[in-house]
């Protein structure tokens, strides 16, 4: 494998899909098998279908194997180049989530692991939401997967000290280097990672997510016009406790990850 070049340091995964697939793997088809579930118990059709964020396309993929109509958007030439080529099924789109425009309604709107907090101020996610409402279909559903900002009340498990992690690819071994804190004024969980592989200068990456806590996502959902039907920390696609169709649902929300379902009022 070869590495694309990426001087500014911004992301080795997504710039390097296949090296992102390796690296977090989901053979199994955890993510997409969470969303049919999700959207068969909740009473949505099983008909068009946007992923937003939709990265190696892989989650997409697999819904269009199920039968859905997918279209996924992803804001990262390279993972939409890298998804058209191996999801002939789906329609792959480059796009901004919080200003895209497709021209068509959708029976269900996805957005997992965590692409909804990349929306860092009320405006990006006031933006995104006011897309969703202009894409789904009355009564449609929206889905999301994300980390919860009510973990971190009290709580510094992901926040003590660097985490390392080594990966290896094609006989090369890529070791990273991250911290995590959070970002108060700003209301963000804030990363640095810094990669190391043989042969090459450190690249570091900088990232942040959003930090949204239950009660103001319901609020923020309210005002943009749709209900939600369900709020559950567990289980789901990466929690510890696997997730089954029949799943009971943990509305406790002080794990880790928050998931969100939502329907569109008429």
């Amino acid at each position: 494998m070869t590495l694309y070049d990426n001087p500014a340091g911004e992301n080795l995964l997504t710039d390097n899909p296949a090296l992102y697939e390796h690296q977090f793997p989901d053979p199994d088809h955890v993510a997409a098998r969470f969303t049919h579930d999700v959207v068969t118990r909740f009473g949505g059709r099983s008909g068009d279908l946007l992923d937003v964020g939709c990265g190696t396309g892989r989650d997409a993929g697999h819904l269009a194997g199920l039968g859905y109509h997918v279209v996924g958007l992803d804001s990262s030439e390279r993972m939409v180049e890298y998804a058209r080529e191996h999801h002939p099924a789906v329609t792959f789109v480059l796009g901004d989530m919080r200003t895209f425009s497709l021209g068509q309604r959708f029976d269900v709107i996805t957005c997992l692991d965590s692409a909804l907090l990349y929306c860092h101020t009320n405006a990006d996610l006031d933006g995104f939401l006011r897309r969703c409402r202009d894409h789904l279909s009355p009564g449609g559903l929206l889905v999301a997967e994300m980390r919860n900002g009510a973990f971190f009340l009290g709580n510094t498990e992901l926040l003590d000290g660097t985490r390392s992690r080594t990966v290896v690819w094609e006989g090369v071994s890529y070791t990273s280097h991250t911290r995590l804190w959070i970002d108060h004024a700003a209301q963000l969980l804030r990363r640095r990672r810094e990669w190391w592989w043989p042969g090459a200068q450190p690249l570091v990456q900088r990232s942040a997510w959003r930090l949204l806590f239950p009660q103001e996502l319901r609020h923020v959902l309210d005002q943009a016009g749709f209900d939600v039907i369900a709020l559950f920390d567990s289980p789901g696609p990466r929690t510890d406790e696997p997730w089954t169709a029949d799943a009971e649902l943990s509305e406790d929300l002080s794990g880790d990850r928050l998931h969100l379902v939502a329907r569109l009022r008429p």
